[in-house]
């Protein structure tokens, strides 16, 4: 979907439409959710602080997230892709994979069916989505985001080799920023540069991410669209409007999280065994904190327990903090077994 949160907020409100908009807290601490296309020309991104973006567009309007409404129009969105095929990966409210290899309507191309999910999400929405059809998830994703907004964007078997070696790096699905840095200073500029490159040179310098990136330098990404794609973690975080350095007041922030955390748990009947701790200082320097236990925590108490006694480890704060974060991953369905015994005190 193109800019997801902030089209629905454009197509709400028609005072809206036609003017920069950014969906999220407009304070201080504020982080943008989603930016519109007119305020990405400023240069507006999601995940950016309030008070940035404000700074790179003084007329921005900031627009209060509607999470329950994103919700449903997402679930009205894989209604019509489950018209057309069974095989759906959804990777967030706004994005998916599809396998129409086999498609349910009988038409003769995925370029066809790309077309007709499109119009179809435009007539029972509002709503403009881009798509991208190729022969694997990567390059479909690069196709999705290759010319957006309002976009349909084919890379066939036989363009995809070229396609993939005039690639700037910066435009390949998996490398972010930093990764696109350290593969600039390395003289990687595009994806023939990328090709170039041994499989022992890449592993040197990218470690466990070496095969993915020789892969896909070559076109080839085999994953399958996984239909039932499984939770890897659940988590909750919040930004403070002003930086905290005690224990006590950090250790507060933190309860409402671990609610969040085991109330999603608990409803979607899993438990997990990992517990990571996030924090984000002051100078927005990030770390994490984890610890796995042998059975999946049992109960709120045991996950608060484990979620304190990881924060008392980043003591003493050499810098305040603005942020902190909790999930729980390693998730298993079903009952927890017995309770873990804890190895520390609180």
């Amino acid at each position: 979907m193109d800019a997801f949160y902030a089209s629905v907020e454009q197509r709400d409100d028609p005072a809206l439409r036609g003017r920069p908009i950014a969906v999220g807290g407009s304070r201080e601490r504020g982080v943008v959710a989603a930016a519109s296309y007119e305020a990405r020309v400023f240069g507006v991104r999601s995940a950016m602080p309030s008070v940035t973006a404000r700074r790179l567009c003084p007329d921005l309007v900031f627009v209060k997230p509607r999470f329950e409404v994103y919700r449903a129009i997402s679930e009205e969105i894989r209604t019509i892709f489950a018209e057309h095929t069974p095989i759906i990966e959804p990777v967030s409210l706004d994005e998916a994979y599809l396998d129409v290899t086999e498609n349910l309507k009988n038409l003769p191309t995925a370029t066809d069916v790309a077309r007709a999910i499109r119009g179809s999400i435009l007539e029972r929405t509002g709503l403009v989505a881009s798509a991208g059809v190729s022969y694997n998830k990567f390059l479909a994703k690069v196709a999705s985001d290759f010319k957006k907004p309002d976009a349909l964007f084919v890379i066939t078997p036989a363009m995809g080799p070229r396609f993939i070696e005039d690639l700037a790096i910066g435009r390949f699905h998996g490398v972010g920023p930093v990764t696109e840095a350290k593969m600039k200073r390395l003289g990687i500029l595009t994806g023939g540069d990328l090709k170039a490159r041994t499989l022992d040179e890449l592993a040197a310098a990218f470690g466990s991410h070496a095969a993915y990136y020789y892969g896909v330098a070559r076109g080839i990404d085999e994953r399958p669209v996984r239909a039932h794609r499984i939770r890897k973690s659940i988590g909750a975080e919040t930004t403070f409007f002003e930086d905290l350095s005690e224990f006590d007041a950090l250790a507060a922030r933190l309860q409402p999280l671990i609610d969040k955390v085991w109330t999603a748990s608990t409803a979607k009947a899993v438990r997990g065994r990992t517990v990571t701790l996030k924090v984000k200082f002051s100078d927005f320097e990030q770390i994490t904190r984890a610890r796995s236990v042998s059975a999946c925590v049992a109960d709120r108490a045991a996950l608060e327990a484990l979620t304190l006694g990881l924060l008392r480890e980043v003591f003493p704060l050499r810098r305040s903090v603005r942020l902190v974060g909790v999930s729980l991953s390693g998730l298993e369905h079903g009952e927890p077994r017995a309770p873990e015994q804890l190895g520390f005190g609180i």
